[in-house]
């Protein structure tokens, strides 16, 4: 464009900066720079909000603090986050002037993963709406016809995925939760020795053959694995994604929680009162306590459970580093204990220490401070490698756990400030 000056005016925000022809062309901010390259008034307003051109001035609604940090960058080559200013709000302006995350400082880099970690939000809104524009009438239609069926939908969805969307979905929680509770009282009172079926005095793990059914333990347990069917079932029917629900980790748990019940039936039924029914009943055992599973599904309805998954997900590097904080010095002190235990030419080795695999296990509990007291040195330089590999234990093992802990309080506030939204929302339809 043949500008009309040979100076040009950027107002961004009510903020004014001047530059010159020469230096807009080359300009590292690639908005900026398609300015020198528009033809005609039409063009300079698809890249600007505005334009006076009287005075050569282009006008930007943009925030103007953070176009000043982002003008710090062109001029030192370094670009960190505005204080006070939410991350996905300046990363957003960011975009809008053409730059991406690597332009960031790496300690901001950071910052603006955890905030991204746990939120699906996408920075091309303008085009989703130009999308949705152009699919109105489309869309329309479709609400016509399917907006009962959607709305009823998605209600059925909330309240059973978003306990705290609605009363209905308070009650229908408290519920789960009182079968979840059951159900693991029944399981673990059945590993008691004097839990004894009513009608042939065995261990409970025959509880599966159809006539003990009749026993009310086993009538308790038929009802849970109803309800948590049941529920599982209206969740997928009502789910907006069928394939996106298959993949969440707690369905799957409810997958491997509710399927060895049918499986035991189906082995009982098939096996019978005979000698097979030995063979099967290791089966049966381990299909049966999978079962435990179903305490994760308290995640469902408590914060606590909630924060724990959310840190372990953001925080994996710090697990893989403290994983690798404990098997590289695991490795090492095995080793030197076992040459100093057991490798030696001594007159009496410590059969403890007869290989680097015991060793091990020694190392573990003493890096870890438990200390059972099952193998121990007996040496003197034994001794004072237990010492180093107790000591370095707690401080390797200390070095992570500072991340974690603040990802963990971050976790937490994020997951309240949510309930208590929700909450809100929920005490506003209760008075309505």
């Amino acid at each position: 464009m043949k500008f009309g000056k040979s100076i040009c005016i950027l107002n961004v925000g009510g903020t004014k900066y001047a530059f010159s022809k020469e230096v807009i062309k080359d300009f590292p901010l690639s908005r900026v720079s398609r300015l020198h390259k528009c033809a005609s008034e039409k063009e300079v307003l698809e890249v600007c909000d505005d334009y006076d051109q009287e005075r050569n001035e282009f006008f930007f609604d943009r925030h103007s603090e953070a176009f000043c940090f982002i003008m710090l960058y062109v001029k030192y080559g370094k670009l960190r986050f505005v204080p006070q200013m939410c991350e996905l709000s300046f990363y957003n302006e960011m975009i809008y002037w053409g730059l991406e995350s690597s332009h960031l400082e790496f300690c901001c880099q950071r910052r603006l993963d955890d905030r991204m970690s746990d939120s699906y939000i996408h920075f091309s809104e303008e085009e989703n709406k130009l999308d949705e524009e152009m699919r109105g009438e489309n869309l329309v239609t479709r609400v016509v016809t399917e907006g009962e069926d959607s709305k009823w939908l998605e209600r059925m969805r909330r309240t059973f995925d978003e306990p705290t969307s609605s009363v209905a979905a308070q009650i229908l929680a408290s519920v789960s939760v009182i079968f979840v509770i059951v159900s693991m009282v029944m399981l673990c009172a059945s590993t008691l020795p004097d839990w004894k079926t009513a009608e042939n005095n065995s261990v409970v793990e025959h509880r599966y053959n159809p006539d003990s059914l009749e026993h009310p333990s086993g009538i308790i347990e038929a009802v849970c694995i109803s309800w948590f069917t049941a529920e599982c079932i209206v969740r997928f029917i009502v789910s907006r994604d069928k394939c996106e629900f298959v993949k969440r980790p707690l369905n799957i748990i409810d997958l491997l929680a509710i399927t060895p019940y049918y499986i035991s039936i189906s082995m009982t039924m098939l096996t019978g009162e005979n000698s097979q029914l030995q063979r099967a009943g290791v089966t049966l055992r381990v299909l049966r306590m999978m079962r435990i599973f179903w305490v994760i599904k308290l995640a469902r309805h408590f914060l606590g459970l909630q924060t724990l998954g959310l840190t372990l997900r953001r925080c994996y590097r710090e697990m893989v580093m403290l994983l690798l904080f404990i098997c590289v010095p695991m490795a090492i002190f095995s080793a030197l204990a076992q040459l100093l235990e057991h490798g030696l030419d001594l007159e009496s080795p410590n059969e403890d220490f007869a290989s680097i695999p015991a060793a091990c296990w020694w190392v573990i509990i003493s890096m870890t401070t438990v200390g059972y007291g099952d193998m121990y040195p007996i040496t003197v330089p034994g001794r004072v490698l237990g010492g180093l590999c107790v000591v370095s234990g707690i401080v390797l093992l200390a070095l992570p756990i500072t991340f974690i802990y603040h990802s963990f309080v971050q976790c937490y506030h994020e997951l309240k400030f949510r309930s208590a939204r929700c909450t809100r929302s929920l005490s506003a339809e209760f008075l309505n």
